[in-house]
């Protein structure tokens, strides 16, 4: 591809040499992460990740400090000023001849990612690690949360009141923080992001979005919490019917009424950090949450009983709020919020809206059901499965820390027209949150006994409750891989801001097959035949959107993305077979825990390489080029 006419200040002159690399260099145009090179490079300030592509300037540097950099052969800022005299315009010092290392390689062009600007990539792993860790704390937070409700409740009738009001934060925290808040706003803000860098606008069209939308939804969503508390008898009869104690349910739903403002004002403030490139606050916000629960359960529970664990609820969910706020006020300047907005927010028309809210409430409707289906069982079953759920779901949660760190990439491709880099980046994440997932699926399957006994075994929770949660926790594993897929694939559908109904029409014929196979099979199978549902019915809806997004939104390689997560579910069969071969021969629970973390990832691995699929060497293969790059 040939190079954009340049300034003739910027030019080059016959026969010198290239200028090495370097932070303000334009991007290759042949990479699969180039698509956001406006989000590159990054800095780290005050222990975040900041986007300094579209301001250079530190928080103490002034505008005329602020450098000039060539953006495709132009300096920053040249459409604006096309026409002016070019005396007072700043003219970007030529660069030295390359040195070093890193001078000589010039961009990595092997491996996935090929091209790949080495500022953009390093952002790339150093986000991808922040999230990656605190995502990890917060799942293991998560579970020490549900370890400790098991410890003090066991599984029984009170555990089970408070997991139906547990439904409503599970909803919010779909709709508001993970789902449809970032599907909606990280592109609307991306949008906000790349109108600002052009530098044609008297306001600030980031703060003029948040303007216009963030008071009304600070409005609406406190009608619907008080809706929901004076609401909650209605609702546990809606969710729960014929459950033993409804009287503790109603309690209990009443103090979890608040998560659905404050996760809704979470969910804003972390797609509006997560477009401005900081990962660092939005990935700590359940590690606050789950923290607020285990403290408050701790101190109240034996004064409330389970109404101490529905209170941590309220109390972690003020945690999330409180932990983003600083940041958000940085970006933000709050004042202009209680003004009239002069423009209607884009992006955020009801035609957009409800296709993205349609898709997330159908898909949260799965847990619903679960719940419908479970409440006449025996006194223990809705518990079950909410603990083989969250046990089993780690590994998805992990696996989608990629495309949450990409999400902002993909936007920002959209918005500047170049598919071709969008497609590269979601066929990538794509194969790398599949390899995750299915390495995660063959462990949870090998070893699920041995998981639920060192995780839960001991105080209320028997060998009893431990033998059914780990069936259970098999069965709900087969549909891991939907589960992710939905996840990952829901992104660049949305992406592109322009209203598309196909993931939510696929998610409804996905719930369609979890209510009909869920009825046919809880009378037989109980809670395992509500578990086999939810795996058939996500992964029904895995296979539309896979399929949907080949001609829709990002055009997608669907045949090649298909062979290479088949080639890795190949060797995740490999693995599972393999951990449930060794799991009972390698004594107690724990050491068979660590003799599987070992043998079940050495298995995946030559298994994938045998089969010539190549995503699950690179997961770490990219990574350690990355940080060694770095040095």
């Amino acid at each position: 591809m040939t190079d954009a006419p340049r300034p003739a200040a910027c030019r080059r002159p016959p026969g010198a040499s290239s200028p090495a690399p370097g932070r303000h260099a334009a991007p290759p145009e042949g990479d699969a992460a180039g698509a956001a090179w406006a989000l590159a490079p990054k800095r780290v300030v005050h222990g975040e990740i900041h986007d300094v592509a579209t301001d250079d300037r530190l928080p103490h540097e002034g505008p005329e400090r602020r450098p000039a950099v060539a953006v495709a052969g132009e300096p920053r800022g040249a459409p604006a000023r096309r026409g002016e005299g070019t005396a007072t315009r700043p003219i970007p010092r030529a660069a030295a001849p390359g040195r070093g290392r890193h001078a000589r390689r010039g961009p990595r062009t092997d491996g996935p990612g090929r091209g790949t600007p080495p500022a953009l990539g390093r952002f790339l792993v150093r986000a991808a690690a922040v999230t990656a860790g605190l995502t990890a704390a917060g799942a293991v937070l998560g579970l020490v949360r549900d370890q400790t409700v098991a410890h003090f409740f066991g599984a029984g009738v009170e555990s089970d009141a408070f997991l139906i009001a547990w439904t409503v934060p599970e909803m919010a925290s779909t709709l508001l923080i993970e789902d449809a808040m970032a599907l909606l706003l990280v592109p609307a803000f991306s949008h906000a992001l790349a109108r600002r860098g052009a530098g044609r606008r008297i306001a600030d069209p980031v703060r003029e979005l948040v303007s216009a939308t963030f008071p009304r939804l600070f409005a609406l969503l406190t009608c619907v919490a008080g809706l929901l508390l004076i609401g909650a008898p209605f609702v546990v009869r809606v969710l729960a019917p014929g459950f033993g104690d409804p009287g503790l349910a109603v309690d209990c739903t009443r103090m979890t009424a608040l998560t659905v403002l404050t996760f809704g004002v979470t969910g804003y403030f972390s797609a509006a950090l997560r477009a401005h490139g900081s990962f660092l606050r939005p990935a700590s916000v359940y590690v606050a949450y789950n923290a607020g629960i285990i403290t408050t359960t701790f101190a109240l529970a034996s004064v409330w009983g389970v109404r101490a664990a529905a209170a941590g609820v309220a109390v972690g969910s003020l945690l999330m709020v409180a932990v983003q706020l600083p940041a958000f006020a940085r970006r933000v300047t709050l004042r202009p919020l209680v003004r009239r907005p002069r423009s209607k927010a884009p992006l955020l028309g009801a035609a957009v809206l409800a296709p993205v809210v349609l898709f997330a409430v159908s898909r949260q409707s799965q847990v619903l059901v679960e719940r419908f289906l479970a409440a006449p069982l025996p006194a223990g079953a809705i518990s079950h499965l909410n603990y083989a759920q969250k046990v089993a779901q780690m590994p998805m949660v992990l696996s989608l820390m990629v495309c949450t760190v990409t999400f902002p990439v993909v936007a920002k491709a959209m918005a500047e027209g170049d598919r071709d880099r969008a497609r590269r980046r979601v066929e990538q994440d794509l194969a790398m949150a599949g390899a995750m997932v299915l390495l995660g699926t063959a462990m949870v399957v090998g070893y699920a006994p041995q998981i639920i006994e060192v995780l839960f075994q001991r105080g209320a929770f028997d060998p009893q409750d431990t033998a059914a949660t780990a069936t259970v926790m098999r069965v709900y594993a087969a549909g891991l891989l939907g589960h992710c897929l939905v996840s990952a694939l829901g992104r660049p559908f949305f992406s592109t801001g322009r209203p598309t109904w196909f993931p939510a029409v696929a998610m409804a014929a996905g719930l369609a097959v979890t209510v009909a196979a869920g009825a046919l099979t809880v009378g037989a199978f109980g809670v395992n035949g509500i578990a086999a549902a939810n795996a058939a019915g996500i992964s029904t809806t895995a296979l539309l959107l896979l399929r949907g997004l080949g001609s829709r939104g990002v055009a997608i390689q669907v045949r090649s993305v298909g062979g290479r997560i088949g080639r890795l579910t190949v060797a995740a069969a490999a693995a599972t077979a393999a951990g449930l071969f060794a799991a009972p021969l390698t004594g107690g629970p724990l050491q068979s825990l660590a003799a599987g973390a070992l043998l079940l990832p050495a298995v995946f691995l030559l298994t994938a390489r045998a089969l010539r699929a190549p995503e699950a060497v690179h997961l770490l293969g990219l990574a350690r080029r990355r940080l060694l790059h770095d040095h």
